[in-house]
């Protein structure tokens, strides 16, 4: 066939090569709006060179790979000996590796870390979103390892390194380390206080050994694990954490029989895993029979990450949503000059900023570490992680119509991001957990709610209908009578209220106009691309443009 015969023409080029920190309009000014001035210029380099290489060509074919092809099970060598490891592509290696270098598993021990490292796992995840759960669980580790300071000088420095190895020997041997978190069984699920794995403590003060199994265990390769088990009491068992290293000290495998590897609906690059106890080496965090309130804080911290990683995930779909319409045409026009797909994008823009608005503010919050901005996160933390992880499918699949029968084929990426976008609302707890968590912060600690109606009221007076969503939130928050079947509700408008506090602080008045009109008062459809036609939606679209 000739060549003249299939000109390609109207296509969008492929979107490669770009920045994506420095494009990002809400990123870039909600980091420099939270950071310490004298952090900027060092801060602003290192979030610089993450989003290029996540922008990259090389970055975008280590996604594709990974998770073209998912890591695969070895439960025995070839003599027949128990090995239990998993092998992975070389792409999920250098993007893990690259994480890790960037600093994304320590937040910690730097100053203003939190927000800088929720930044910079914003941007890296838009490279490719699996390889962020190891990520995740090693950085939210430390605050339980805090609870036994002798485990923390031990464990802190290798989880917060910056080297990354690849391999299982004993952690002493190794300059980095990743963790992972084994807490639902079979029978229990969410509901860890029903779990069976038993401990039984050893002479060695601390030391036990456990049986049971973990229906769902994360990164069944790193080097240790914070679980959970039962420790036999009279009467009455104690639920409490240990720390599981993969290799023990004298170089011996722990018992650590992974039964299989779970085929997820999307999350392909990433292992996760059913593994059986017998007999398994474990050591003592925080008190025994306090294990909830010892891993809570590891929990916390994943559900901000399950927070940061739907907005990335949003902010990917819109990015490549806008691309499309810049540079297709039809109907004699570019799609993204044309008023109705210019609503939809402008939509999806507001979504997308007021998530990533949201999750810097918590970062920040983790950053001041003050009595105020603790229960300020205790209430906005849960509530965030239910509405936000909760609106990033919805918006992903939106921006894959905006690509028509191009978003819905592989290549363009668009399908994987699809796949991923209902995981961050399952893992750490789903909306239900997420929903009568906030009800049990609201009654239980009063000054939860204090710092949080404190929160959203610095931008009260300056729009009218943030104003009466918040009058509206007092009421509901004030009436009891069927408090629980109300709670998804009541979270969802503390979420809303939040996010459009902030946005009228912090955003563009257009976008804050749109959000306030549309999400507050109620001036819109069911659907995205319902605004009100008289929004500056052109405003808000070019702001969801890549800057530069």
């Amino acid at each position: 066939m000739a060549a003249t015969t299939h000109t390609v023409t109207n296509q969008a080029p492929p979107l490669v090569g770009y920045d994506v920190y420095g494009g990002d309009r809400a990123l870039t000014e909600g980091v420099e709006r939270h950071l310490a001035p004298e952090l900027l210029g060092d801060v602003r380099e290192e979030l610089t060179d993450l989003g290029r290489a996540a922008g990259s060509a090389q970055a975008q074919e280590w996604g594709a790979l990974a998770n073209e092809n998912p890591p695969k099970l070895k439960t025995h060598d070839r003599y027949g000996h128990r090995i239990d490891e998993v092998e992975f592509h070389p792409a999920w290696h250098r993007l893990l590796g690259h994480a890790v270098t960037a600093g994304l598993t320590d937040a910690w021990g730097r100053e203003d870390g939190h927000l800088r490292r929720a930044a910079g796992f914003f941007v890296w995840s838009q490279a490719e979103a699996g390889h962020g759960c190891p990520v995740s669980m090693t950085h939210a580790a430390v605050p339980a390892l805090r609870t036994d300071p002798a485990l923390a000088a031990e464990w802190e420095p290798r989880l917060t390194s910056h080297v990354y190895e690849q391999g299982l020997r004993p952690a002493g041997q190794k300059a980095g380390v990743l963790f992972g978190m084994g807490m639902t069984e079979k029978q229990g699920g969410s509901d860890v206080r029903a779990n069976t794995t038993a401990a039984t403590a050893l002479d060695a003060p601390g030391e036990y050994l456990l049986t049971g199994h973990k229906w769902f265990c994360s990164a069944p390769m790193s080097d240790g694990f914070l679980v959970l088990a039962q420790v036999p009491a009279a009467g009455k068992d104690r639920l409490s954490c240990f720390l599981v290293p993969r290799v023990l000290e004298d170089g011996t495998r722990n018992v650590f029989a992974i039964q299989r590897l779970k085929d997820k609906l999307g999350n392909k690059s990433n292992a996760s895993s059913e593994v059986e106890f017998d007999g398994t080496w474990a050591r003592l965090v925080g008190e025994e029979g306090r294990g909830v309130r010892t891993i809570i804080e590891m929990v916390a911290a994943t559900r901000l990450d399950c927070v940061i990683g739907s907005a990335a995930l949003m902010r990917q779909a819109l990015t490549q949503a806008v691309h499309h319409a810049e540079h297709r045409s039809a109907f004699g026009a570019r799609l993204i000059d044309q008023p109705l797909m210019r609503n939809v994008l402008a939509d999806l823009a507001l979504e997308s900023e007021a998530a990533t608005t949201l999750m810097l503010r918590l970062a920040a919050a983790y950053d001041a570490g003050t009595e105020q901005e603790r229960a300020f996160l205790r209430l906005a933390v849960p509530a965030a992680k239910y509405w936000v992880t909760k609106r990033c499918t919805p918006t992903v699949a939106e921006a894959l119509e905006c690509l028509g029968g191009n978003g819905y084929v592989e290549e363009s990426g668009l399908p994987r991001l699809l796949r991923e976008s209902p995981l961050n609302s399952i893992w750490e707890g789903s909306g239900n957990v997420q929903a009568l968590d906030v009800l049990r912060a609201l009654q239980r600690e009063p000054q939860a709610l204090n710092a949080f109606l404190q929160e959203v009221g610095l931008a009260r007076g300056a729009d009218h209908r943030l104003d009466a969503a918040i009058k509206d939130l007092l009421t509901e928050l004030a009436d009891l009578e069927g408090i629980e079947a109300r709670a998804r509700r009541l979270v969802e408008r503390m979420a809303l209220v939040l996010q459009g506090s902030l946005l009228v602080r912090f955003a563009p008045p257009e976008t804050a106009d749109a959000f306030c009109a549309s999400r507050l008062g109620g001036d819109w459809g069911n659907a995205f691309g319902t605004l009100p036609h008289s929004l500056d939606l052109g405003a808000i679209v070019e702001r969801a443009r890549i800057a530069g």
